[in-house]
Formats: C-alpha cells, sequence, structure tokens
C-alpha cells in the first residue's frame, strides 16, 4: 500500500448519483457549520464522458408542474409482477419535484415537452420533461458547483478496489488502485457506492445474464466503465440484493448512426422483421416506451440481433421531423416499392413483400388512432399486432437501417443490485442497514423483468441527493445513533404511513 488520506465521506462514481451525494453533503454540511471533506472517485479520465449519465438524454417523468407521474408506481408493481419495493417507490414520487427543483437552482435548463403523436404510458398529460444539453449538462452543472469548494478532491483514473472496515464491520474507507498501479487507502466513515450496474464487466454478465451477452454492444462509449466494482465490493462485506440479476435494459439502436443512445422508438408504427423478413413481436402490444425495451431484448435473444423497420409515407409524415426517428443521425432507406426497399435494407423482395401483403391484408377495419390504444389489430398472423395495425400501402417506404448493419439491441443498464433504504443506505442480507455504507443510482436493484422508463435518471439524482443529505446531517454521530434513529423512523413510517396497497389493483 502506498498511502492513505482521511475523509469524512468517499464517493464512488461521479454520475448522476455519486455527484448528487457530493454536492448535497458539501451544501448540508455549510448550511450547518460543518467542514466535511469528501473524496470523489472516478475510473474515467478527467475531462473524458465516463460512464453512463455523461450520454443519455436523460428523459424524467415528470409533467408541467415538475410533479412525479402519480401512476408509475402502479406501473412498477404490474412489471414487476409485485417485486418491486413499493415504499421505495413511493419515496421517489414523492422527492421527485425537489430534484428538479435543485437541478434548475443548480443552473440545469429543463426543457417541457409535450407529446402531440406518441401514446405514453405517462399520466402527466402526454409531457416529460428533459434537460437542455441532456445527461452532460447535468453533470456539468453539478461538478462547476462541487470544484468551487476546497474541501472536495477529485480522484480522476482511480479504481476503487475494496471497501475497508473496522473489527464490528462498520465502513471506515475505500481501497483503491491510483494509476500508477498502486494501492492507496482513502479512509471515511461513510462510503456512497455510485459507480453504476456490470454493464460494462462480460464475466459478471455471462454469470448472471447468461449466454451470449458479449454480443451486446454497449449504448454508450462510457459505459465500459461500468464494470460492477460497487456490487462486488458491497456483497464483499454482505450487503443484500434487490432486482432481477437476469434482467437488463435494451433499446434497439440503428448501427450505421455515429452518434451513441441512436434509438429506432418508432416500431409500434409499422413492423418490425428479421433477416428472414419475418415479424417476430407484437409491435402495437402496449405504449411506445412499454413495449420498445422487450422488443430489443427478443432481437438479441432470439433473432440473432438484427431486426428492420419498415412503415410508408403517412407514418413518416406524421412523425418527422421529431424525436421519434430523429434520435439517428442516418436518413432511413426509401423507395416507392416494398421490393425496392428491400433491395436497399439488403434482405430478400420476395420474402419481405410477402411479410407486407399478408400483413396489410390481415389488419381488421377499426379506426387508426395513434392517441389510444386503437384495437386497430391483425388476425390470422403469429404474431398478431394488437393496436396501430395500419395497411403499409402509401409510397414511398420506409426502412431502418440499411445493409449491412441492422437494428441492434444495445445494452443500456443491468436490474440487479445492492438493496437500500429509503435513506439509501445499504442493507445487509437481513436487512439491517451496513453501518456507514450508502448505495444510490443503478448499481442499487429495484427493476424486475421491465423498465419503466424515463425514471432511471431521476431515481439516480434523487436517492444521490437524499443520502449526500443524509450523510452530513449526521456527520460526527455514532453508527448506533444514526442506525438507531433511522431504523425506528424506517419502523414508523413502514406501519403508520405505509400506503394500503393490494397487488394486481
Amino acid at each position: 500500500m502506498a498511502a492513505s488520506r482521511n475523509y469524512d465521506l468517499v464517493v464512488v462514481g461521479s454520475g448522476f448519483a455519486g455527484s448528487m451525494a457530493t454536492l448535497n453533503f458539501l451544501e448540508e454540511c455549510e448550511r450547518n457549520n460543518k467542514k466535511g471533506r469528501v473524496a470523489l472517485v472516478e475510473v474515467g479520465k478527467d475531462g473524458e464522458r465516463c460512464g453512463a449519465s455523461r450520454w443519455t438524454m436523460a428523459y424524467l417523468r415528470l409533467d408541467k408542474n415538475n410533479d412525479f407521474d402519480q401512476d408509475w408506481v402502479k406501473e412498477m408493481r404490474l412489471v414487476s409482477n409485485g417485486m418491486a419495493d413499493e415504499l421505495y417507490c413511493l419515496k421517489l414520487q414523492q422527492e421527485a419535484k425537489k430534484t428538479a427543483m435543485y437541478l434548475e437552482e443548480h443552473d440545469v435548463q429543463l426543457n417541457h415537452h409535450d407529446e402531440k403523436n406518441v401514446l405514453l404510458e405517462f399520466k402527466t398529460g402526454q409531457h416529460f420533461v428533459f434537460p437542455e444539453g441532456g445527461g452532460r449538462a447535468v453533470i456539468d452543472c453539478l461538478f462547476k458547483h462541487i470544484t468551487s469548494r476546497d474541501n472536495c478532491d477529485v480522484h480522476w483514473e482511480t479504481e476503487a478496489t475494496k471497501l475497508l472496515t473496522d473489527n464490528a464491520g462498520a465502513i471506515r474507507g475505500v481501497k483503491v488502485r491510483k494509476n500508477d498501479g498502486l494501492l492507496y487507502d482513502l479512509i471515511a466513515p461513510n462510503v456512497v457506492l455510485a459507480c453504476g450496474g456490470f454493464e460494462g464487466n462480460q464475466e459478471m454478465l455471462a454469470r448472471y445474464i447468461g449466454r451470449n451477452t458479449h454480443n451486446l454492444p454497449l449504448i454508450a462509449p462510457g459505459v465500459r466503465y461500468n464494470k460492477g466494482a460497487g456490487l462486488r465490493m458491497a456483497l464483499e462485506v454482505g450487503a443484500g440484493t434487490a432486482g432481477s440479476f437476469d434482467g437488463m435494459h435494451c433499446e434497439l439502436v440503428d448501427t450505421r448512426a455515429s452518434k451513441p443512445d441512436a434509438v429506432i422508438w418508432g416500431h409500434n408504427y409499422g413492423i418490425v422483421v428479421n433477416k428472414e423478413c419475418q415479424r417476430f413481436y407484437d409491435e402495437g402490444k402496449r405504449h411506445l416506451f412499454a413495449t420498445f425495451e422487450m422488443i430489443a431484448l427478443e432481437t438479441w435473444r432470439d433473432q440473432n440481433q438484427s431486426a428492420f423497420f419498415v412503415t410508408d409515407d403517412s407514418i413518416m409524415k406524421r412523425f418527422r421531423p421529431g424525436w421519434v426517428y430523429d434520435t439517428t443521425d442516418k436518413e432511413p432507406e426509401s423507395s416507392d416499392t416494398i421490393r425496392g426497399l428491400a433491395e436497399k435494407l439488403g434482405v430478400d423482395p420476395d420474402a419481405l413483400e410477402k411479410t407486407v401483403n399478408e400483413f396489410n391484408a390481415a389488419c381488421n377495419d377499426k379506426e387508426f388512432d395513434l392517441m389510444k390504444l386503437d384495437g386497430k389489430a391483425t388476425v390470422g398472423l403469429k404474431p398478431n399486432k394488437t393496436n396501430w395495425a395500419a395497411p403499409i400501402v402509401k409510397a414511398p417506404f420506409y426502412g431502418y437501417p440499411a445493409s449491412p448493419p441492422s437494428m441492434t439491441a444495445h445494452l443500456t443498464f443491468t436490474y440487479g443490485g445492492v438493496k437500500t433504504d429509503l435513506y439509501g443506505r445499504v442493507l445487509s442480507t437481513n436487512d439491517v442497514p451496513i453501518p456507514g455504507l450508502w448505495g444510490a443510482g443503478e448499481m442499487t436493484g429495484l427493476f424486475y423483468n421491465e423498465y419503466p422508463p424515463a425514471t432511471s435518471v431521476l431515481r439516480s439524482l434523487t436517492f444521490g441527493r437524499i443520502a449526500g443529505v443524509e450523510i452530513a446531517q449526521n456527520l460526527g454521530k455514532s453508527h448506533i445513533e444514526v442506525n438507531g434513529a433511522a431504523l425506528h423512523a424506517d419502523f414508523q413510517g413502514k406501519t403508520e404511513n405505509a400506503p394500503m396497497m393490494t397487488v394486481g389493483a
């Protein structure tokens, strides 16, 4: 070991959760006339877009007043089959607006978008929010405030390798490896793990999710740094887990694109076929955001990572320009005939023409209505399309993408992670807080089966904020004082304030 340094808090990871934990700790210390000192540890390089936060568009499931979608808890209950922690979900629902206000107070410009063409499962009036400049702008704003203070050391190119504990099992810091190859101890009574999932770790992907995960590209270059270090270190000291470890969030991406996160969103409003030009998923099963993940997983799991989207002029005129088909920086292929389009896509013209003709003939005569689950379906196909099954008849015809690439599923984040309470404290395998250990962001487990979107950024920001404030408020107290008081608050909240909920209601 080379050397050690003393801090009041070590935060591992500089994304949404880590930056919010760091800045809120510093600010809360200032409000209470405390001089808390922080080490912010980041394995990426200074000036590099490391991690996932700096790449995402950062959609937020908020309404015009920055209130969180009130039906999200029901959606979580539905897709998780009742396995998701509803108290945690309710905490996010209650705290999300405070997070949005905090961002605005720290120079983040929030854009409010009314969606007129796409049916969202959001109960926010077809409305959502995103920061001007995406996730990178959020991190830049937070870092501006962090680095303006002299009591925070940012350790770039520094890999956290092991949690340090005392003889009683309380956290006393982190062992790290810096870019000189040597090990150092960062000593602190509190550690926040906020270093993402295990998307960039092939061994962990294969172990938890299974075969063929090496064929999953990452949604953005910075995600390669998410090696599962936080999860591994937490498990070593007895942390409990939450979320489905064989689950992950994927998106269909235009592989021709030169930009990251070039998602092809509009699969609901046409057909998606494999290399043999066969449909393989109900493109209109549910709302746009409720199906784009599952069709991506199907493409990876059973379609050899290759899919093509086909639609006609009536749909493209309605949606372009606009976010549904303009997240890629490449134009769709087009042709006045389906056969011509097939040639440009690099698939069999006879097979694509046959599939389109069969699809058109199977569409019922109900009215086509993009703003509801319209029941305009097909009959007699395998699989049938449940909604928005409009015949593909108006030339020119369009398709994403061109030959030789295709749309492939890209890994965005993993589901399995450590279990935390409503304060961000990491819980042990028997649900007792591990003294001094905190977690926030995508390395904490929550999701099962599916991910109701536009919430991952919000929960990372929100629980990073909560953890930072909580640590600062309890700075100088013993672990017994902190855990005892919080456990009592947990008990009181769960028995007195817990909502009456019935799974499946």
